[in-house]
């Protein structure tokens, strides 16, 4: 408590547990231990005054989307951090995060306080991106992309740039009025917003993802040069090769597998995954650094890639293209039968990539269909990565992974730009092959630095939050699968759920909330384990083309086990906790952006079938509607309660449950067709409505008696079967 007095700036739990040096399981404890101290006898945050002037400044810090429903802070930090939530009239323009107001507080519910916008404050100038509708010589108007926004913007003809009618547009926002429209000066002309490349672009912009490298930067790369051999292991001559998919355009990685002619090791495997020396080119603190730290990794979108690292790099020195030399940084993996990791060693070394294989070409030499560029490594490469695939396989499985049956899409664009076609992606069991022998790497990596006692930036994936599971439980418990309380849950745990709901109706709905309830991964160097692959201790490695993270783990082994130039600390200190936070945020970032883009190509590919009739499924509930997934196509739209036939449907958010007076009920995962309404390219919105679902209706809630009766008659059951 003293420490926060003194520290009020300083005091976010991840500072608090750097001032005190606690770390690892510890780390639990104290984020208990705040909880406790952050709570007053009254069970209200400590600190929150019984009561606030009439009328205050505020702070936006949270809207949500769908209602436009504001929480915010009082401005005087004299007041605390109470939260009021902020009750907007009807047509007025939403309150978007880091809106300042000035708000009446009308009374009190619980902890919160609840209050009336009074006035929107003025704000410094913003940017804003739009399509641009001229509305002859007095300027016009600018329709943001961002759906969240739910106002259009005025333009003078003087701030409108000669800008053309359907033109994506920058702007700066130069007021805002209490009456009539916000105003804006458009400051950069991006093209037509109907171009088929103008999706993946409105997702980079809106997300502010930087695409121009910084002139040192791309100095940097010019100046780079092929690394020597100097005192690399020289393994040109092993048949390492990389696997990729059809459209891959940078190849970080390369593997090799053999029989272990170790004696002690009967029907064990060697090992090579051989991952790309960025290390050696990209120097810590240096203007390619600094660049490639700010993105953080590349993003991938249908027509386009912004990368983390500028093309000379990514595309020519850095990747392993076939019959040309590569510095890497490569790791020897010894196996037994059964998958199990007998010992590694990590080297630098020079590879020559003897082929550039895609997965349909690995797979189909594996399955002995001839496929002509891959025939001829079938014997001496293929078979024993496969033999060495299905080695791991074993031990993967012994380990109670999370297996969740999730689908991905491949957009394949036509000529122009514009959507072809959308397929589910393949997944044979090339892709499985890959993914183990890079976990493998990723494992080593992680248990190095830590034996070197290293600082190591490691993926952290941890368990489920248990009012996630809660929601879980009381779902299941409704579908008639019985989730214990009071047990450690493992990934098989989860696993028996999904195989239980394999062949039921509930598939879709069983693998959405098991997803849902999962934690989001993260980087960091506090080691707290990878849930989902059952491993104690992960970290990425094997992509540091793509990934900042994978950067640092090679400078980390560079330094720690003395393999020449390119080391952690060349420029100094390294400030990991700082890196995770920002390397997580990019990641999200991205994900995001690609997700955007995907979904504006879907939207503009539909735009031209309003009334088509589709299949989906419900991917999410909230009050106000239903979030559908089409099949096939994977478009995400949404269906509006109040076109819902039946009069008012009620929100159980609990269950995922949108209830009608009759008793029919919308859940989470249900399969529903509907008709298209409306396509919004410019926002990426689509609004359906419901034609026909599997009616389910809202059960009728179990007694007590009841549940301990069921509970009885599944323990006879098993016994029976037990003898």
């Amino acid at each position: 408590m003293a420490y926060i007095g003194d520290n009020p700036d300083h005091s976010s739990r991840r500072e608090i547990a750097r001032a005190f040096g606690v770390r690892g399981t510890d780390k639990l404890k104290l984020k208990a231990l705040l909880k406790e101290i952050a709570r007053d006898e009254d069970g209200e945050p400590r600190g929150a005054p019984k009561r606030l002037p009439s009328s205050l400044v505020v702070e936006v810090f949270d809207v949500d989307t769908e209602d436009g429903e504001a929480l915010a802070h009082p401005v005087d930090p004299e007041l605390g951090r109470p939260i009021i939530h902020i009750r907007t009239r009807p047509g007025e323009p939403p309150l978007a995060d880091g809106d300042r107001a000035l708000v009446r507080i009308a009374g009190r519910r619980g902890a919160r306080f609840m209050a009336n916008l009074l006035r929107r404050m003025e704000r410094g100038p913003e940017r804003l991106l739009g399509v641009f509708r001229p509305e002859g010589p007095a300027g016009g108007r600018i329709e943001p992309t961002d759906r969240k926004i739910r106002t259009e913007f005025m333009v003078a003809a003087a701030d409108a740039q000669d800008a053309n009618a359907g033109e994506l547009v920058l702007a700066e926002v130069t007021s805002q009025h209490r009456l009539g429209l916000p105003r804006a000066k458009i400051i950069e002309r991006l093209g037509s917003a109907e171009a088929p490349r103008a999706a993946s672009l409105i997702a980079i912009m809106s997300r502010d993802i930087p695409t121009e490298f910084p002139g040192p930067a791309l100095a940097d790369a010019r100046r780079a040069r092929p690394a020597p051999l100097g005192e690399r292991e020289d393994l040109r001559a092993v048949a390492l090769v990389t696997i990729d998919g059809e459209d891959a355009r940078d190849f970080d990685d390369a593997v090799f597998a053999e029989p272990d002619d170790d004696p002690r090791n009967p029907g064990g495997f060697h090992l090579i995954v051989a991952i790309a020396d960025v290390a050696w080119y990209v120097r810590p603190k240096e203007a390619l650094d600094r660049a490639a730290y700010e993105r953080g990794n590349s993003v991938y979108f249908p027509d386009r890639v912004v990368p983390m690292l500028p093309e000379r790099l990514s595309n020519d020195l850095c990747s392993l293209r076939p019959d040309e030399d590569r510095p890497t940084l490569a790791v020897h993996i010894w196996i037994d039968a059964h998958g199990h990791k007998r010992r590694h060693r990590f080297t630098r070394a020079m590879i020559r990539s003897a082929a550039r294989l895609t997965y349909d070409q690995a797979q189909a030499s594996a399955d002995h269909r001839p496929n002509g560029a891959s025939e001829a490594l079938r014997k001496p490469v293929i078979e024993p990565l496969y033999a060495a695939y299905r080695a791991l396989a074993q031990a993967r499985g012994k380990r109670g992974t999370l297996e969740l049956d999730l689908e991905e899409r491949k957009v394949e664009l036509d000529p122009q730009g514009g959507i072809q076609r959308i397929l589910p992606r393949a997944r044979y069991d090339s892709h499985r092959l890959i993914e183990e022998f890079m976990i493998l790497a990723n494992v080593c990596a992680a248990e190095t630095l830590e034996e070197l006692r290293l600082p190591c930036m490691y993926r952290v994936h941890e368990p489920p939050d248990p009012a996630k599971l809660e929601n879980l439980r009381e779902v299941l418990d409704g579908l008639g699968y019985r989730l214990a309380r009071g047990q450690v849950l493992k990934p098989h745990h989860f696993n028996r759920i999904l195989e239980w709901a394999a062949p039921t109706p509930f598939r879709h709905l069983v693998n959405d909330l098991v997803l849902r309830s999962q934690s989001m991964a993260v980087y960091s160097p506090d080691n707290r384990g990878h849930f989902g692959l059952a491993l104690t201790r992960y970290a990425h490695f094997t992509s540091p083309i793509r990934r900042y993270s994978d950067l640092l783990v090679h400078r980390a082994l560079i330094t720690g086990l003395k393999l020449g130039e390119g080391g952690l600390f060349d420029a100094g200190p390294v400030d990991f906790h700082d890196a995770g936070d920002h390397i997580s945020m990019t990641e999200r970032r991205a994900a995001a952006a690609e997700r955007d883009a995907l979904n504006r190509y879907v939207v503009a590919f539909l735009s031209g079938r309003i009334g088509a009739r589709f299949t989906g499924r419900i991917s999410g509930v909230v009050k106000v509607g239903l979030f559908v997934t089409l099949d096939n196509l994977g478009a995400d739209g949404f269906v509006p309660a109040r076109s819902l036939a039946g009069g008012y449907y009620r929100h159980d958010p609990k269950r995922h449950w949108l209830v009608g007076p009759s008793g029919h009920a919308f859940t989470l995962g249900e399969s529903v067709e509907v008709r298209l309404v409306e396509a919004q390219p410019v926002t990426g919105g689509l609004t359906f409505e419901i034609l026909d679902s599997g009616g389910r209706r809202e059960p009728r809630r179990e007694s007590d008696r009841e549940r301990a009766a069921r509970g009885h008659r599944a323990r006879m059951a098993r016994a029976r079967k037990h003898r």
